[in-house]
């Protein structure tokens, strides 16, 4: 059954409840505390019914499963930002890239060019590589199954009830590439009642969002839950007639999300999800920012642009699956044992115009088959004074892409191909010891073990004097690296402690002390290639600097931190105050630059250390009945304590030699605002026997930083070959987005149907920024760079039918 008429099947369905004067199976009373996963809209309805009188003056009690348990925030010695299904509904948060700056020290960005590609940042740690073969440094985890690389990770994830900001390195619980933090997406659960909701939702730039979401009573021994949403919406950016499309940035994406609750035994309980999503439209129009060629120039626009000319096909394609199953096996009332088992699929795709002109400079696409398995089986509970939690993991991926590039008038061409494999294990333990009364100690050790491999071809049409290799069809190709070569491989093991201290002065006041370590795993270049390489016996299959720096791996990026917190309520209940303040050390770290000496690609090296210091504030506040209003801020102060860089030998005048020197005072760090905030208010401004009219106003800050690790300044005496890339040619500068939402909510329509309308508005002040860029250097195509720009004001309106 295709998206289309799954909708059209709920749709029905929940029709059916706004008929009735009273729905039947209605749900028992929900409990007064607010968790992120899980109450139905039937359940939320009604306990907002119920307790809007004993919680109009106080905050919600949140509780998360940050520590792979349900416990209360306050009480949890991580810094953790937990977003409830009320926030997520109000906040229009349906998609990672939804979360930007939510959370304090969070960034989530779009890879240049990309709508469902995610660039995460927390703390100074980033990814900004969207190849499969390099790793997030954010782990991305839906319902409990992490989510293996960043190309498909930006999609709609339906019936989201709740989500998740671990920051700070999460490698015992969590294991590899948490060295920035964890997010968590939790899906609805089943509620085994008949119960649901329908939306409608229009605005301009002809955008249409249907979504629908039913519970069903139960079957046998299940409880079924099953939510789809569709959206269109024309594209922003208007192509010219002879461009091969008609516009970009548009919006054309279909999601599913289905699950089953099992009672397969009275002990044994069986949770099995499936997740489906599917894009396919136009990508993120890259619009020509920079360039010294004077024919290229006068397609030059510092300015957002909403028109477009360019010449090379353009699209992005996504088609995203998941599965999962939880089994937990309640050993007793205290002990639990569980296993969750993921599998999921990506095929995913994209063409570009990397000049953003209709001059044939740049065109690239990429094709990626992705699939991955992972299982986790651990153990959970309590004994007297202890509580623990221990396990093993496994992780598997297979990820081809095929990239076929093509420059300066179809003159040079590549036929640029690579796999990456990774096989991993993890075993791990974190244990609570409440000491006494007041003071929790708690220590837990990660052990991981992973090996990698690479497949890689790579060609390029040929050079004056090259000798062809493998022929393709249009012609012979110059061959670095031959199909059938033995694939590099290596092996990466890392332990990760956590141990902390948690002083709980009463109920209200809590603070802690916490270490942790953390990873970023190592690999190797997959896109490397080098024009000027000379092999040594003048054989292409056996290039010398491609085929070695291919077959080299880059090291893990570690990192060390030391992170002091305070949670606290205050008012009673109507104020909270967390804290943190941390200092990050980081080695072998991991740095990408653009390369434009061959293939388009990106080149990771581990080029030093780095220093990271940050102080995060969360506070919320009900200032009178029905108002709240949420706050966050970061200060980061992010330093390279070592950047090697090739350096100046006067004995090597074509600067090949492996020569280096320490630049950390002259190198950006990226993805690194100096300060960055949120402020939130959430207010019911009037309500009666006919709903209530309630107003919610969203407003994101995030100061100037840089998008590559570029000089800050010339280099004073650069290599002959340096291309002196400055950063600040592709620096972000300071801008903020102002969201808002007014809604006419709880209308009733007999029994527990209940509609709301609303009005919604994003970056209501039309912010224009450039948030986003490729930078070739000027070592190639004339120091062209290209942008991606802040979307501009988009306003509509919404209907949600709820029983």
């Amino acid at each position: 059954m295709g998206i289309g008429k799954c909708w059209a099947a709920v749709a029905i369905l929940a029709a059916v409840p706004a008929l009735a004067q009273e729905a039947p199976g209605a749900p028992p009373e929900p409990a007064t505390i607010s968790t992120p996963a899980g109450d139905s809209a039937a359940a939320d309805s009604a306990k907002a019914a119920q307790d809007a009188e004993a919680q109009a003056v106080t905050l919600d009690t949140i509780e998360v499963y940050a520590l792979r348990r349900k416990e209360r925030l306050l009480d949890v010695p991580v810094a953790v930002t937990a977003m409830t299904r009320d926030q997520i509904e109000s906040r229009g948060i349906q998609r990672l890239d939804d979360l930007n700056s939510l959370a304090p020290g969070l960034q989530v960005s779009r890879s240049p060019a990309n709508t469902t590609i995610s660039q995460i940042t927390i703390r100074g740690s980033s990814q900004i590589n969207p190849a499969i073969y390099w790793d997030p440094a954010v782990g991305v985890y839906v319902d409990g199954v992490y989510i293996g690389k960043a190309q498909g990770s930006i999609f709609n994830v339906v019936d989201l009830a709740g989500v998740e900001v671990l920051r700070g390195p999460q490698g015992t619980l969590y294991g590899r590439n948490t060295i920035g933090g964890t997010i968590n997406f939790l899906t609805r659960e089943p509620s085994g009642y008949f119960s649901g909701s329908a939306a409608l939702e229009f605005g301009n730039l002809n955008a249409r969002v249907q979504r629908a979401s039913i519970d069903l009573p139960r079957i046998g021994f299940a409880d079924i839950t099953l939510g789809v949403r569709s959206e269109r919406r024309d594209g922003w950016v208007q192509a010219s007639p002879d461009s091969p499309v008609d516009e970009l940035n548009n919006r054309h994406n279909d999601g599913l999300h289905f699950a089953a609750l099992m009672d397969l035994l009275p002990e044994l309980q069986g949770l099995y999800r499936f997740d489906y999503g599917k894009i396919d439209q136009t990508n993120n129009y890259l619009q020509l920012y920079r360039s010294d060629d004077a024919t290229l120039q006068r397609y030059v626009h510092k300015d957002r642009q909403t028109q477009a000319d360019i010449d090379a096909e353009s699209f992005e394609h996504s088609k995203v699956q998941g599965h999962s199953l939880t089994l937990t096996w309640n050993l007793d009332e205290r002990t639990a044992l569980k296993a969750i088992t993921g599998y999921r699929k990506v095929r995913w795709e994209d063409s570009l115009d990397l000049d953003g002109s209709p001059m044939f400079v740049a065109f690239t696409q990429r094709f990626t088959d992705y699939k991955q398995l992972s299982q986790d089986l651990n153990l959970g509970g309590s004994l007297d004074a202890w509580k623990y939690v221990a396990g093993v993991y496994y992780f598997a991926d297979d990820g081809f892409t095929n990239n076929p590039q093509h420059f300066d008038n179809g003159a040079l061409n590549f036929d640029s191909r690579y796999g990456t494999h990774t096989r991993a294990w993890a075993g791990y333990g974190q244990a609570d010891w409440e000491a006494m009364e007041r003071l929790t100690l708690t220590g837990g050790l990660r052990y991981t073990r992973e090996e990698k491999s690479l497949d890689r071809v790579i060609g390029a049409s040929p050079l004056p004097g090259a000798v062809p290799g493998l022929p393709l069809p249009g012609g012979g190709f110059v061959y670095y690296i031959r199909e059938g070569w033995p694939p590099p491989k290596a092996s990466f093991t890392a332990t990760t402690p956590m141990v902390s201290a948690a002083w709980k002065f009463n109920d209200q006041l809590n603070t802690y002390l916490r270490y942790a370590e953390g990873f970023k795993s190592g690999g190797f270049n997959g896109e490397y290639s080098n024009l000027q390489d000379t092999p040594d016996d003048g054989n292409p299959a056996t290039s010398n600097d491609t085929q070695r720096a291919t077959a080299t791996p880059f090291r893990p990026e570690r990192q060390k931190s030391l992170e002091l917190g305070l949670k606290s309520s205050f008012f009673g209940g109507r104020g909270s105050l967390n804290l943190a303040a941390f200092r990050n050390k980081l080695v072998d770290l991991q740095v990408s630059t653009f390369s434009g000496q061959g293939a388009a690609a990106s080149t990771i090296s581990n080029a030093g250390k780095a220093t990271v210091r940050g102080i995060e504030v969360e506070s919320a506040v009900v200032p009178f009945e029905g108002t709240t209003l949420r706050a966050n801020y970061a200060w980061l102060d992010a330093k390279y304590d070592e950047f090697l860089d090739k350096a100046n030998d006067p004995n090597d005048p074509t600067g090949q030699a492996d020569t280096f020197q320490n630049l950390a005072d002259n190198r950006a760090f990226v993805h690194a605002p100096r300060h960055s905030y949120n402020v939130v208010l959430d207010s019911r401004l009037v309500e009666g026997h006919w709903g209530e009219l309630r107003a919610v106003a969203d407003y994101v800050w995030t100061a100037a930083f840089y998008t590559y690790p570029y000089q800050l300044k010339p280099d004073p005496d650069p290599l002959p070959t340096d291309k002196q890339q400055e950063a600040e040619d592709t620096k972000v500068q300071a801008h903020g987005l102002l969201n808002a939402r007014l809604a006419w909510s709880q209308i009733p329509l007999g029994g527990t149907s209940t509609l709301e309308l609303a009005l919604w508005g994003r970056n209501l002040m039309d912010d224009a920024t450039a948030n986003n860029f490729i930078d070739f250097g000027p070592g190639a195509f004339q120091s062209l760079t290209t942008a991606n720009f802040e979307e501009p004001r988009t306003y509509g309106i919404a209907g949600v039918l709820r029983w």
